[in-house]
C-alpha cells in the first residue's frame, strides 16, 4: 500500500473541490478504496493533507471522519465553497479529477 502516493495526491485537491475514495484509490494504485480510508484515518497532519476533501463515490460523506466526525467534515467543505444538493456533495460541480 502506497501511503505516500495517496497523501501526495491529496495535496493536489484544491479548496472548494473534493475527490472520492474510489478515484484516489485508482489513481494511487491502491486496490481497495477502504484502504484509502484507513490511510486517511491515520493522517497526522490534516492541514498539510486535507483529508476532509475525500468523500464517497455517491456524494455522501462517510461517517468515520477522524477530525470531529461527519458534521465537522461537512462544515469544512461548506466553508471552502463545496456545493451540496441536500446532504450530498454536488459531484457535477465539486469533483476534482485526479491524475498522477
Amino acid at each position: 500500500m502506497d501511503n505516500k502516493k495517496v497523501l501526495t495526491l491529496l495535496k493536489k485537491i484544491p479548496r472548494g473541490k473534493i475527490t472520492t475514495y474510489k478515484m484516489l484509490a485508482q489513481v494511487s494504485g491502491v486496490k481497495n478504496p477502504r484502504l484509502v480510508g484507513q490511510i486517511l484515518h491515520g493522517n497526522i497532519d490534516p492541514q498539510a493533507f486535507p483529508c476532509h476533501r475525500v468523500i464517497r463515490s455517491d456524494g455522501n460523506i462517510a461517517h468515520g471522519y477522524a477530525f470531529g466526525g461527519k458534521n465537522a467534515q461537512i462544515q469544512k467543505l461548506r466553508k471552502e465553497g463545496v456545493l451540496f444538493i441536500g446532504n450530498k456533495v454536488d459531484l457535477s460541480k465539486s469533483l476534482c479529477i485526479l491524475t498522477e
